[in-house]
């Protein structure tokens, strides 16, 4: 197959070359619409379940509405999990689904089942519905609605939010790729009817007359239509009401004397906010009005922000005069910061390739179609994940190495180089490279099916870590399968076009160096093979402890230039009190840090329509950080970095060491409150994927909350104990103080009074809505609720007064009894039990190690009681899933390749020989992971897989060629000498460009970078000792594992000779 594609390229060569036209045009077209991200949306499956119920605890919630709702999950099929909180006055059931759902299907499924158990939910609890798709790379755009500094006439929190509800949210919902955009801050407008008491009292008014006379007079009705005189006139009546004037003129009563009651007589009718779970405040200047524009999962994340802000820019004339719409926090910023990164590290990564190939391969013409590759390589991999539907990021990207893309190009092009030139001059350039490219058809197949076969170990991941390093796989696939492509199609045509037969072959001086140096070492290798084989055991001896003593994680965490902190107080923290706590300290914050951050926005609590379950004593602190602008010079010397690094006297602050000082001025103004760091995007991940807001989670699973209190309090301090444990804390599970107003069945029925009364009494102490007015196009709500003054001190709540069925005004107080008590804060559940958690992050140590101390001392310390047990989660738990698949899938792969080897040699000795340079490859690896004070992650993991494909192929290629001369009938000794002299040209160019095309990316210092870095380090170091010992270890052994054949006693000094057969260093051995 591989002969008729070369031959139908050579006798179809303007074909080939419009062909690439082609790729470069259909490539360019589909970078252009490959969707760009920082990182893969990892993200599972999941619907969320919302019901908003204010008057039920958190006990009551869970009981009426929570396991209902998780009980109709039931039966659905691909559930993974169910998880649920129960607060007050609001429940989440979150259903997550297996890996590969639709979630439009699992949207259905779940909503069919909540229209069932709708009905056996009272009313009056709430009725659950389902939230929007929820993505942990979904809040792209965040912005805040202002009063500009010279404004005329500044709006007021209520004014603010109006606007942004209903001038800017709106719009900005139509944009493409927008599912929702999150309101937050301020007052939201209601039309208000503020109860007096008093007055309610002095007319003989109940509070459920009020409730039904305002039901009765805001409202339409239609009466058909009739003809006159031909025409047809539909009939309406309009009540609604339109203006607090209509709705004070609502009669509730008439006197004796006949005289109306109208609503104005008891109360006063204004406009007021609706009662508020949350505020938002920012850079220490009080309240804040923002918004949080929600992208739809699998929407390109730099094209909708690019949309958001176009349509922001439509939407400001039309605001009224002195409103400022600033965004503080843009995704794009994010994603052209890493980009940038991958993109920068990959065109030095190439130039640096592309030098190697110019200087080794001693031919500028060939060197330059050698290079072409890369791009070519690059667009026709962009072209499949447009298709496929992979977007480009830090992983998908990030791991492309351009020495192995160029690997088969080079072996082409070089056995090309060497024919033209011991060709005579009279031949066909065409004929030439024809039997050129045939030769080599076979190694350059086999190459790429070796780099291809070591990669799919990534494929098989699952979950988390599936949907991280898949694409990154699947790309690096992609860009081989182009590059082998283009080297039997593209590389012989053009070839064939540049190069003449009979010009002269010059070896480049770097080869005749390397060579100089080489001979004698090879010539004592040689000489002395057991010397050899036991120095490179001392090393892999070395290497052992050094291995054993690596940390592990996951994956080292991509720095986003922001942080955030979420701050927890006790539960019967106030908002007013959380207000000014976030006020104060953002103050403090910019006053410390003036040269770091740029902005602070603190988020309490939860909007007035919020899934969010943070109460009022939770508050996110996002601390957006100043980023630094490249200027020309910077760019110019970035290529530079890396050497300038190693002489750079001056320390610069760390983010970890930032976090520290941060986190005393936190501690500071905010004592006594609970503190964890860290990065939006990654504390979204982990609160939807484990349902915690931080690394690890520690869940304890029973019924009795005062034993899961008690255990979790244990378990906290068990690990908190433990070295690098930071920002542990145990989920309280209690503690809300209650005002509880008990009915007295057997007092009410004596005054003829129903229980409903008295709920509307307590219903309107927080405020009733008991209908909408209509302004144009906006709607608001329509509340009733006792004044202040009547309402924020139980005395003067235990003097309402209820009217009994003769009128008489009875007080509450003789009719419940008030009970002041502390109760259940929230219940957590997981798979249809209660779970209490305690979280933690790690700072200063890898995670694996950490986890495994962890749960020693929290098995030794905390008992737990029957029927009560420990389940961990969080990251770590990726890390233990992929390498607990990597430990079957790799030695599959390796196994593969072993076959191919098999295929080639027929020899399991020449296989296991040429397998060698793995664990050659592994000692540098895991040496320069250990001097570089890394952790060994799945990051490190991809460059191991990485450099065993290159150090067997390399390998691979010193066999092959001993192998060629051995069945040519030159001796033993002599057919390894030449067979290593004249491989060393290939072994090095492969080796230099695959480690060369990676410097930049291990010592790169940009966003992204950390989670490069790993992959580079291993790739560099392995190829570094592989290289170096497998040119010396395979020549030495090679007898060893082919003991048929038999070398003559007399060949003593082979390393010089030089035999005429085989000088061309070009030729490729026939049997691959």
């Amino acid at each position: 197959m591989f002969d008729r594609l070369i031959d139908w390229s050579l006798r179809n060569r303007p074909l080939i070359l419009l062909m690439l036209v082609g790729l470069v045009v259909a490539g360019a077209y589909s970078l252009v619409r490959l969707p760009i991200d920082a990182v893969p949306d990892i993200t599972n499956v999941q619907v969320m379940a919302l019901t908003s119920a204010p008057a039920l605890g958190p006990e009551e919630v869970e009981q009426f509405i929570t396991i209902p709702v998780e009980n109709a999950m039931n039966g659905i099929p691909r559930i993974q999990e169910v998880r649920s909180f129960s607060q007050f006055g609001l429940s989440g059931v979150t259903i997550v689904f297996d890996e590969g759902t639709d979630i439009y299907w699992a949207r259905q499924q779940v909503g069919e089942r909540l229209a069932v158990v709708r009905s056996s939910i009272p009313a009056e609890f709430g009725q659950p519905e389902m939230g929007p798709i929820a993505t942990g790379l979904g809040e792209i755009l965040q912005f805040e609605v202002k009063n500009a500094p010279d404004s005329p006439r500044p709006k007021t929190l209520m004014e603010l939010r109006t606007i942004l509800d209903w001038d800017v949210a709106r719009p900005l919902k139509s944009v493409p790729g927008v599912v929702e955009v999150n309101a937050f801050g301020g007052e939201l407008k209601t039309y208000e009817v503020r109860l007096d008491p008093e007055r309610l009292v002095a007319r003989g008014v109940s509070v459920n007359r009020v409730f039904q006379a305002i039901r009765l007079n805001n409202s339409n009705a239609g009466g058909g239509y009739i003809e006159r005189l031909g025409e047809q006139r539909v009939i309406r009546a309009v009540g609604l009401v339109s203006s607090l004037e209509d709705l004070s003129e609502i009669v509730l009563d008439t006197t004796p004397t006949g005289t109306p009651v109208y609503i104005r007589d008891v109360a006063e009718v204004r406009f007021s906010p609706l009662i508020r779970n949350g505020a938002v405040t920012r850079d220490g200047k009080g309240e804040a009005v923002t918004a949080t524009a929600m992208m739809l999962a699998g929407e390109n994340s730099r094209a909708v922000v690019e949309r958001l802000k176009a349509k922001l820019d439509e939407i400001r004339p039309r605001l009224p005069e002195g409103i400022v719409v600033e965004p503080y926090y843009d995704r794009a910023v994010l994603i052209t910061r890493t980009i940038t990164t991958v993109a920068s590290n990959l065109a030095e990564g190439g130039i640096l390739v592309v030098a190697v190939l110019l200087a080794l391969l001693g031919n500028l013409k060939a060197g330059l179609v050698v290079a072409l590759t890369i791009p070519l390589s690059m667009l026709f991999a962009g072209s499949l994940m447009v298709y496929y539907g992979i977007a480009g990021s830090l992983m998908s990207l990030g791991a492309i190495d351009f020495g192995l893309i160029v690997d088969s190009s080079v072996i082409m092009m070089e056995n090309c180089v060497g024919h033209l030139a011991h060709a005579d001059k009279r031949r066909s350039a065409v004929d030439v490279v024809r039997e050129a490219a045939l030769e080599v058809r076979k190694p350059v197949v086999f190459g790429v099916a070796i780099i291809t076969i070591v990669h799919l170990p990534l494929l098989a991941l699952e979950g988390v870590e599936g949907k991280m390093f898949r694409p990154m796989a699947l790309t690096v696939v992609f860009a081989l399968t182009g590059s082998l492509l283009l080297s039997l199609t593209a590389t012989p045509v053009l070839a064939s076009f540049i190069l003449k037969p009979g010009a002269a072959e010059n070896e480049t001086p770097p080869i005749r160096l390397a060579k100089w140096i080489y001979k004698p070492f090879l010539k004592g290798a040689i000489q002395h093979p057991i010397a050899v084989v036991l120095v490179s055991l001392a090393m892999f001896a070395v290497t052992m402890p050094v291995a054993l003593s690596l940390g592990g994680e996951f994956i080292p965490k991509l720095d986003e230039g922001d942080l955030v902190v979420v701050v927890a107080r006790p539960p019967s923290a106030s908002l007013t009190e959380s207000i000014e706590d976030t006020t104060r300290l953002e103050k403090a914050l910019l006053e410390a840090f003036p040269e770091v951050i740029e902005s602070v926005v603190s988020k309490t609590g939860r909007p007035e329509i919020g899934i969010d379950p943070a109460g009022v004593n939770q508050t996110d602190v996002f601390i957006f950080l100043k980023k630094e602008k490249d200027t020309l010079l910077d760019l110019a010397m970035k290529p530079l970095h890396p050497i300038l690094a190693l002489f750079e006297t001056k320390h610069e602050e760390s983010k970890s060491e930032l976090i520290q000082r941060m986190e005393a001025v936190f501690r500071r103004e905010l004592p006594g409150a609970f503190f964890n760091f860290a990065q939006p995007i990654d504390l979204r991940f982990n609160e939807m994927l484990a349902g915690v807001r931080a690394d690890i989670g520690i869940g304890v699973y029973g019924e009795d909350l005062e034993v899961l209190q008690e255990k979790v309090n244990a378990v906290a301090a068990a690990v908190e104990a433990v070295p690098g444990a930071a920002d542990v804390r145990a989920q309280v599970l209690s503690g809300l103080p209650f005002l509880r107003v008990q009915i007295d069945r057997e007092r009410i029925s004596r005054h003829g009074i129903n229980a409903s009364d008295i709920l509307d009494v307590v219903s309107a102490l927080g405020g009733k809505i008991v209908g909408q007015v209509i302004e144009g196009q906006r709607t608001f709500d329509l509340q009733v609720r006792f004044d202040p003054t009547a309402r924020d001190d139980v005395d003067e709540i235990r003097r309402l007064k209820i009217a009994d069925p003769t009128g008489r005004m009875i007080p509450i107080s003789e009719l419940v009894d008030f009970k002041l008590e502390d109760g259940a804060y929230e219940v957590w559940r997981k798979d249809r039990q209660r779970r209490a958690m305690v979280q933690a992050n790690v700072r200063g140590r890898d995670l694996a190690t950490f986890v495994a101390e962890a749960e020693q001392r929290v098995k030794q310390q905390v008992d737990m009681p029957k029927g009560y047990y420990l389940e961990w989660g969080g990251t770590f738990e990726n890390l233990q899933s992929a390498t607990r698949r990597l430990t079957i899938v790799v030695p599959v792969a390796l196994v593969l390749i072993f076959l191919l080897l098999y295929s080639t040699f027929h020899s399991v000795k020449l296989g296991m020989l040429i397998f060698l340079s793995v664990p050659l490859g592994a000692m540098g690896g895991i040496l320069a992971l250990w001097l570089r004070d890394m952790n060994l992650s799945i990051s490190a993991g991809v460059g191991f897989i990485a450099l065993s494909g290159v150090a067997v192929l390399d390998g691979l290629v010193v066999v092959a060629a001993i192998r060629q001369r051995v069945e040519a009938g030159m001796p033993v000794r002599e057919a390894v000498s030449d067979a290593a002299m004249n491989r060393l040209r290939p072994v090095l160019m492969t080796a230099l460009v695959a480690s060369l095309g990676f410097i930049p990316m291990a010592f790169s210092v940009g966003s992204g970078a950390d989670v490069q870095r790993p992959l580079a380090t291993v790739v560099i170091g392995g190829l570094i000792t592989s290289t170096g010992l497998k040119l010396l270890v395979i020549p030495a052994t090679y007898r060893w594992f082919d003991p048929g054949l038999d070398a003559p006693a007399e060949e003593t000094n082979v390393v010089d000779a030089r035999p005429e057969p085989f000088e061309d260093a070009n030729d490729e051995p026939e049997s691959i």
